[in-house]
């Protein structure tokens, strides 16, 4: 499915999702990278060994949930924007999600807007709480959006909800 919608399929999600023991916990990385390209910022990035050596350039990124704190240096150092910090311990109803945002203008904590799935697909709404835009995040901000817990695993982006047409 990637190859032809760009999307992963559930096989190759269910390969890079932490458990649900482990979203329970804290803030972790989830690696969405699919494409054996040459490629390594995101181990070079980390500093807590989270992020797996590669045996070769093109391998895909591996990640020991374990060792992974959620810092989400990694999310603003990869260049396919493929990486999100989920922390589904942020309250009893709503989990954060960090995505990578590089477009113009920014958003502003307490912003609400539209949650979006992979495909772009409108699935619920989400408030922006906060934005982290500096020169360490190597002009890639991110957007930390708390959606409904059960959303966590499925919101990948998010539109502005100019209007409330969908």
């Amino acid at each position: 499915m990637l190859e032809r919608t760009g999307i992963p399929d559930d096989e190759q999600l269910a390969r890079v999702t932490p458990s649900p023991e482990r979203r329970a916990r804290g803030p972790v990385a989830v690696v969405e990278c699919f494409q054996e390209i040459p490629c390594n910022p995101c181990y070079t990035s980390c500093r807590f060994g989270a992020m797996q050596p590669f045996e070769d350039i093109n391998d895909l990124p591996e990640i020991d949930h374990e060792k992974c704190n959620g810092c989400g240096v990694c999310i603003s150092r990869c260049p396919g924007l493929a990486i999100f910090v989920v922390d589904e311990s942020y309250s009893e109803s709503e989990a954060i999600v960090r995505i990578p945002w590089e477009f113009l203008p920014l958003p502003s904590p307490g912003d609400r807007v539209w949650a979006l799935d992979r495909g772009g697909n409108v699935v619920g709404e989400a408030r922006v709480e906060r934005v982290l835009a500096a020169k360490a995040q190597d002009r890639t901000n991110q957007v930390w959006l708390a959606v409904p817990r059960g959303l966590s695993m499925v919101v990948r982006n998010m539109r502005a909800r100019e209007s409330d047409g969908r």
